[in-house]
């Protein structure tokens, strides 16, 4: 069972009351994912927004090189204890934007998208705490994105010469 003091661990819910991570423990569910089992991929409907207790997981998507070559399996991120991934649970269209593949044995708890949606949309201040945190993660996403495509346009360029 999930309480709100486990949820209080987490950096992502620094700014919520007790009462509100109180609510939040009452949707939560805990899982546990072996080392390999791939737990989601892009394109996936997004089933739930994931805060890591213990393990690894690695953020990855499919570059294509050509129609006659193999996707290149990109690591944009990866995810440890006291990290948050999923954030497409609460941003429509509510698709996984990337896969995510468990490097270690993993348990995390599990904030289901629908209830959490819900919850968000009963107390405005826990959603705009929610999507504070979200935004946060976005930008970090994005920000190993661009060093990941910064650094394959520079390795591009130089073996053109």
């Amino acid at each position: 069972m999930v309480t709100a003091n486990m949820l209080k661990e987490f950096n992502f819910f620094k700014d919520f009351s007790h009462e509100q991570l109180e609510r939040l423990a009452g949707i939560a569910t805990e899982e546990s994912h072996p080392a390999g089992k791939q737990m989601y991929k892009k394109g996936d409907p997004a089933r739930s927004l994931f805060l890591i207790q213990e393990g690894k997981v690695v953020m990855s998507l499919e570059s294509y090189l050509g129609p006659h070559r193999p996707p290149m399996q990109v690591t944009v991120d990866t995810v440890a204890k006291g990290e948050v991934m999923g954030w497409s649970a609460v941003v429509e269209p509510f698709i996984y934007t990337l896969g995510a593949l468990c490097i270690d044995n993993t348990r995390l708890i599990a904030l289901e998208a629908g209830k959490l949606r819900d919850l968000m949309d009963e107390d405005c201040d826990l959603g705009f705490k929610a999507m504070k945190a979200i935004a946060k993660i976005i930008a970090s996403r994005l920000s190993h994105t661009r060093i990941i495509l910064v650094g394959e346009r520079g390795l591009s360029q130089l073996t053109e010469y």
